[in-house]
């Protein structure tokens, strides 16, 4: 059994030719490889230049003594086995021969078979000797990566527990993976999945745009003394700048969702790493990113939570040029977990505190106006009903009023005189209670200022919030940039909205969905158009929509969209109601720009 590895060979050490080609012969006989040496310095050149895993040494050399080569030999290779070869049969010579450091003895003559169990046992001492010194490394460097992910653990979720802004976090990853107390990656992108159109974009970078300025980088965070801790408190104190090169290139990072073959994208999707090593891994890896990294040796590990991918983490040695190993790859794929939950954890945190805000001003504006749709249905319909009192009533009072004038005027009676002038006293009561109405009615005129027409209809939006998430409404707001701003009498328009907004819910009972669009101005006017998906109104009413009193509904008095269009007149602009073909209905406001 040959207990050598690789290009390892055994060295003869005598200045007997004869001797060496015989051990040779022997050795070669029995699969060691080996060469051989007849002088002190020649030994030493040999075991400087090729891989000598035992040295054959005669303790008799022209140039030195056997004895004295044995300590050199042993301090400046550890691992080099030495069997001393003599004629002499002293037992303190021998002694002193392992003493110094040999791993056996051996007298001349040579006993082939002895030779061949001595090399044997040596060898595999040896061989045991040195796997048991790599395991006590690895185990050590495996003691020390895990002792190193505990500590940035619980250096990242103090950091997370204090950083709610998401960048925040994403830069702390950054540093998590490039710090001397971190992965010591020399370059790590991140790229996260757009919420809306799904698309992997890059979001930060952190590292060196060129290997000059790579070393001038670390030797500055070696001098400076700057651990995890203290560029955390940099991040919080906006004081660390990112690098603008590694940047520049992160932010040209953008795959659309549906290249489905990116690298990128299959990382993510399928939640596997991959490596790249000389532009090369198990799946092609596309030119441009090998020429917008700059770098054809790089890792890519994905970013996931279980409900969903969240993007992936490219890290490199660019500066280094080391190979990435797969316990580094294993330390990733380790912080990368904690990496994700802390950009999960992060975004629930946002979007519950966007929820929380939006509860708080939908409360607001409630217990602001939490009577305005009572009252606003209640004015509407006063003001019609006063409308319709004065053109319906006041004429037969008048009449009323006239002939009991007329007929007391007639009369001398005193119980006739006594009736008459009572009608006529509250047939004026009743003229005067009309007029009020009346003019109450028509003298009411907006009150214009500048409104901002996105705020209205947000506060508009916001009483019906909750309404609108128990019956399964959607709802979209879109105003052009800049946003409008209108003369408006921001308690007029507000009620026409409400209404408009109520109309368009009580059409959807089951759900559905609500799309608000504010129009760019044309022709000095801007259109602000409600559209809903309910039933839509049917064409035979569209033409008594806005009529006083007309509803097709159970309940309601039928004056919602008469005041609305009241509103806009008022406004100087046009109400229109149209049935979309697709279902649903669309309520077009048209009002001045100016």
């Amino acid at each position: 059994m040959v207990y050598l590895e690789k290009d390892e060979k055994i060295l003869i050490v005598d200045d007997y030719p004869d001797f060496v080609l015989l051990l040779q012969d022997f050795l070669e006989e029995h699969g060691f490889p080996s060469t051989s040496a007849g002088s002190a310095a020649r030994l030493r050149q040999i075991v400087d230049r090729e891989n000598i895993a035992l040295v054959l040494l005669d303790i008799g050399l022209p140039d030195a003594s056997g004895l004295e080569l044995l300590p050199e030999l042993k301090k400046k290779h550890p691992d080099l086995a030495v069997i001393m070869l003599t004629a002499v049969t002293d037992l303190e010579t021998a002694l002193a021969c392992i003493r110094k450091g040999a791993d056996d003895y051996l007298t001349k003559p040579i006993k082939f078979s002895v030779l061949l169990a001595t090399l044997n046992t040596v060898l595999e001492k040896r061989r045991l000797s040195i796997n048991n010194r790599r395991y006590q490394q690895q185990i050590e460097q495996a003691r020390f990566r895990n002792q190193l992910l505990h500590e940035l653990t619980l250096q990242m979720n103090t950091a997370y527990l204090s950083m709610t802004d998401l960048d925040e976090i994403l830069l702390a990853i950054l540093v998590g993976i490039t710090a001397e107390q971190g992965l010591r990656f020399n370059r790590a992108f991140l790229a996260l999945f757009d919420e809306q159109d799904g698309a992997l974009v890059g979001k930060l970078a952190i590292g060196p745009g060129n290997r000059e300025e790579g070393a001038r980088i670390w030797h500055d965070m070696q001098a400076n003394n700057l651990c995890f801790e203290d560029l955390i408190n940099r991040i919080r104190g906006q004081s660390f700048i990112e690098n603008s090169a590694v940047n520049h290139i992160v932010q040209a990072l953008r795959i659309d969702a549906d290249q489905s073959d990116h690298i990128l994208i299959q990382a993510a999707r399928k939640r596997k790493t991959i490596q790249v090593v000389d532009g090369k891994s198990s799946w092609p890896v596309p030119q441009e990113l090998l020429c917008l990294l700059e770098e054809e040796s790089f890792v890519i590990v994905p970013l996931y939570s279980p409900g969903r991918s969240l993007g992936v983490i490219i890290a490199d040695h660019f500066v280094s040029g080391k190979p990435i190993t797969k316990s580094r790859i294993r330390d990733l794929e380790s912080f990368a977990s904690q990496a994700s939950l802390a950009i999960e954890h992060c975004r629930m945190y946002m979007a519950m505190n966007n929820q929380i805000q939006e509860l708080k001003a939908v409360t607001r504006e409630l217990e602001q106006n939490r009577d305005l749709l009572i009252e606003a249905e209640r004015y509407s319909a006063v003001g019609h009903m006063a409308a319709q009192l004065a053109h319906k009533i006041r004429n037969p009072i008048t009449s009323i009023g006239g002939t009991a004038r007329l007929l007391a005027r007639k009369t001398s009676d005193p119980e006739w005189l006594k009736f008459l002038n009572m009608m006529t006293a509250e047939v004026i009561k009743i003229e005067t209670t009309l007029e009020d109405l009346f003019n109450f009615v028509e003298t009411v005129q907006p009150e214009k200022k500048p409104v901002s027409l996105h705020e209205l209809l947000t506060r508009s939006l916001m009483l019906y919030y909750s309404t609108m998430k128990k019956q399964n409404i959607s709802h979209g707001l879109v105003i052009p940039e800049p946003e409008p701003r209108l003369l408006l009498d921001p308690k007029l328009m507000h009620q026409a909205f409400v209404h408009l907004i109520r109309n368009s819910i009580e059409a959807m009972p089951d759900g559905g969905n609500l799309e608000i669009t504010v129009t760019p101005p044309a022709e000095d006017m801007i259109e602000v158009v409600f559209q809903d998906t309910g039933p839509g109104i049917a064409d035979a009413h569209l033409a008594l929509a806005t009529d006083p009193f007309f509803t097709t509904k159970t309940f309601g008095t039928g004056m919602g969209l008469t005041l609305v269009k009241r509103i806009i007149k008022d406004h100087q602009g046009s109400f229109l109601i149209e049935r979309k073909s697709s279902g649903g209905t669309r309520f077009i406001l048209q009002l001045p720009a100016g």
